[in-house]
């Protein structure tokens, strides 16, 4: 499939035919680790949305979705550390196996808070499945059970991923020119 770049695009990282094969090896994997147990969902917004979706409906177990809204970017491109929930969670986690859906880990600040906050609840078991991994850029170590692309630490957009709420509707993964967001150093 050819995709239409959009101008402020550098060049695609990931394509949308591979997000799609990947999304279905990620869901076979989740599939085969809770089976009839079923597993909770929970969506960090608004990134993981698209991924969320496109995820949940290629698993073939019993889900539940919920979804947390948290800020710790707000319009920059690096995290600021601070973490605030804006949405909490709707359902119980207490005994509920919990995958935590992100759209990409790079410092790390927000997941381990999150991570933090969940363990409280104590949840039956707590995984994260995040579409991409700026592995080794983590502040704090943790393990990303379903992790989907590895990718170099560039500023990422498309897919649900978003600079100041924008490019969040691309098909593909795209980096971002440095001009598009002001040449900051990329989260």
């Amino acid at each position: 499939m050819t995709e239409r770049v959009h101008p402020d695009i550098e060049k695609v990282l990931i394509s949308e035919d591979e997000i799609r094969a990947k999304i279905t090896e990620l869901a076979a994997a989740i599939t085969g680790d809770y089976g009839d147990d079923g597993v909770l969902l929970v969506g960090v917004l608004k990134g993981a949305f698209v991924f969320m979706a496109d995820l949940a409906r290629s698993l073939s177990i019993p889900i539940d979705f919920d979804f947390m809204a948290v800020s710790s970017y707000g319009t920059a491109t690096k995290s600021s550390g601070v973490v605030r929930i804006l949405k909490d969670l709707d359902y119980e986690v207490t005994g509920r196996h919990v995958l935590l859906v992100e759209d990409i880990v790079d410092s790390g600040l927000t997941i381990s808070y999150l991570l933090r906050y969940l363990k409280a609840r104590r949840p039956a078991s707590l995984e994260i499945c995040s579409l991409l991994w700026k592995q080794g850029q983590q502040a704090v170590p943790f393990e990303v059970k379903y992790a989907g692309f590895v990718i170099p630490s560039v500023f990422v957009v498309g897919y649900g991923l978003d600079f100041a709420e924008r490019y969040r509707n691309l098909p593909y993964i795209g980096v971002l020119r440095p001009e598009a967001y002001g040449g900051e150093s990329p989260r």
